[in-house]
């Protein structure tokens, strides 16, 4: 068969004869499905009994925690602590039982999920780790001095949880990547109740928290003359022994911003485990992230770093303010207010420059399966919804106040700004973690794969387009035998074989389109790194106590102090972990590009 450029059928192609033997093929492959269908049932079954089984461990928590913190049924402080103690024992057995069977080769591992646990994530979990055993060390120096007055869950509980959290940063540093192939049932209901042990001690962290925000809001109430507030007792009904009990119980608040992230960064890590029990990977060559600084990528980190310093003096100003009178209190607030909205504007911007540069950029999307990425956008989404929450609670309450404090005129416009901020940087962040690599370095490389073997391109069944591209029509027209002066002159490859001067400007142009890529990942890396600032200045302020909606008094008019107290308290650490989480993913958007 001559080959030719134009439409042609291929012949390599044989179809297998029909036979009569197609029905016994047939009932082969319902035998081979029904068999397949019957196998996958343990597994599947493994999937819901393990998820039934965290959720009622979680439930069970909840429904305690909730007990204590109203004091209702007879549940004491010291009832959540055993329990949560006994949770992080059974976890730890479990782990044992990992760490022996996989260094005796007993649990086979026959794949890693590349794009799980990656080290800068392992990294920034160490690190809130770290500040967590410290938490731990002031707990027990606590219970050191009040020991005569306190029980001893108390003080085994901060004990259990430093080891629990050795044990387990040693696990995820070197196992967050492992998928298990062998003892699936134990390997997932161990995964899950990990996962909701760390979401049970997450809740533990933010009601501890939440009480001591709580109790500070009530003091600066009750200094400025309110009246008939509850305050809880700070301390037990003995003395301290080793009179520094003071310093450990102010200083303890100080590390669960840290404990609170850390746990939920670990529960994110395991529920990736326990999704990948079983799995089978796609065999792809997987996208290694590195970070690299350039010369270039300098205005996104500098704008950054100044509203980072900005951020932490506002932090400074405004925790002394807001405890003194109310006109302090009031131009705090104000200060906050007008800072916010400054840079909310500008990630509002950075945010849609990027999806502009995507929409213009037009690349193709990585739909391939991937439970971290997937995960990352269900948490982006779903914690964005309480910051939602509050926005809209405060536009409310601005809009059908009585009377009106003077930030009210900027509490609407910056939740207004809060509520677009976080669309529009949810949608940036979820498109760059579905980017796929430039494709013009694909085609570049591909090309010249192409070039370099022009006789090993692999034979094509079927019809062939004639539209072909300039390089291809290239290549299948030099791969054609030669032909006389007749032939030649007559043959599709002549009429569309391009002159030399024409086929030498493809390498230009191919390097004025590697150098508008490069433009462009140089301004979406300027944006990725002033977004992952800006989040870790956000997560900052109402880390470390700054929460004007306590403050303005605003809301407290228009829903009364209870039910504000309650919706801020349930509201703010959902809203506090969505700034981290923005940060981590901004990271890996950073490193990506």
């Amino acid at each position: 068969m001559t080959e030719r450029c134009g439409f042609e059928i291929l012949g390599h192609c044989e179809r297998p004869p029909v036979t009569s033997q197609a029905g016994a093929v047939g009932d082969q492959s319902f035998t081979e499905f029904s068999s397949s269908f019957s196998a996958n049932q343990p597994l599947k079954q493994a999937v819901i009994l393990s998820a039934q089984y965290g959720i009622n461990v979680f439930v069970l928590g909840l429904v305690l925690m909730l007990a204590g913190t109203f004091h209702r049924a007879g549940v004491t402080q010291e009832h959540i602590l055993a329990y949560l103690s006994t949770l992080m024992a059974i976890q730890l057995a479990w782990m044992l039982w990992y760490f022996s069977g996989r260094h005796g080769k007993r649990v086979l591992l026959t794949e890693k999920d590349e794009h799980a646990g990656p080290r800068w994530l392992r990294g920034g979990l160490t690190l809130f780790a770290t500040l967590s055993l410290v938490l731990d060390m002031f707990k027990i120096g606590y219970y050191v001095g009040y020991s005569s007055c306190l029980t001893a869950v108390k003080g085994v509980y901060p004990a259990i949880h430093a080891v629990h959290t050795l044990s387990q940063v040693y696990f995820l540093w070197f196992h967050a990547k492992d998928i298990i192939q062998a003892f699936q049932m134990i390997g997932r209901f161990g995964m899950i109740h990990s996962v909701f042990t760390n979401l049970l001690l997450w809740v533990n962290s933010i009601i501890a928290e939440s009480k001591h925000q709580l109790n500070d809001h009530k003091k600066r109430l009750a200094g400025h003359g309110f009246a008939n507030l509850t305050m809880e007792k700070a301390g037990p009904n003995c003395s301290c022994t080793i009179h520094v009990c003071a310093a450990f119980y102010k200083a303890s608040y100080y590390m669960y911003p840290f404990s609170i992230e850390y746990h939920v960064l670990a529960s994110a890590m395991l529920y990736i485990m326990w999704k990948n029990v079983g799995r089978k990977l796609e065999h792809r060559s997987p996208q290694k992230l590195v970070f690299k600084t350039r010369p270039n990528i300098l205005p996104g980190p500098v704008l950054g770093a100044a509203v980072f310093a900005t951020t932490i003096g506002i932090l400074v100003v405004y925790s002394l303010q807001a405890g003194h009178s109310k006109d302090h209190r009031l131009s705090a607030v104000t200060m906050f207010y007008l800072y916010s909205m400054i840079v909310l504007g500008l990630m509002s911007a950075a945010s849609t420059t990027g999806l502009v540069i995507y929409r213009i950029d037009k690349r193709s999307m990585d739909y391939s399966k991937n439970p971290t990425r997937k995960l990352d956008g269900q948490l982006l989404a779903s914690t964005a919804c309480a910051s939602w929450l509050l926005s809209w609670c405060s536009v409310l309450a601005a809009v059908s106040a009585q009377s009106r404090p003077h930030s009210t005129w900027l509490s609407l416009p910056l939740s207004t700004l809060a509520i677009v901020e976080k669309s529009v940087q949810n949608m940036f962040i979820v498109e760059s973690l579905h980017r796929k690599q430039d494709d013009g370095e694909e085609e570049a490389g591909r090309l010249k794969g192409t070039s370099d073997r022009p006789g090993t391109s692999p034979p094509r069944c079927g019809i062939v387009n004639k539209t072909l591209e300039g390089v291809e029509r290239q290549l299948c027209c030099a791969a054609a035998p030669p032909q006389s002066p007749e032939d030649r002159s007559s043959s599709v490859c002549s009429e569309q074989l391009p002159s030399p001067r024409a086929a030498g400007s493809f390498p230009p142009a191919s390097f004025r389109q590697t150098g508008n890529l490069h433009k462009t990942r140089v301004i979406l890396k300027n944006i990725a790194a002033f977004l992952f600032l800006c989040n870790i200045s956000f997560w900052i302020l109402p880390a470390f106590g700054a929460w004007p909606q306590f403050d303005n008094g605003l809301e407290e008019n228009v829903y009364g102090f209870e039910a504000w107290i309650l919706i801020v308290n349930l509201a703010m650490p959902f809203a506090i972990f969505y700034r981290m989480h923005a940060s981590s993913a901004l990271f890996e958007v950073f490193c990506a590009i």
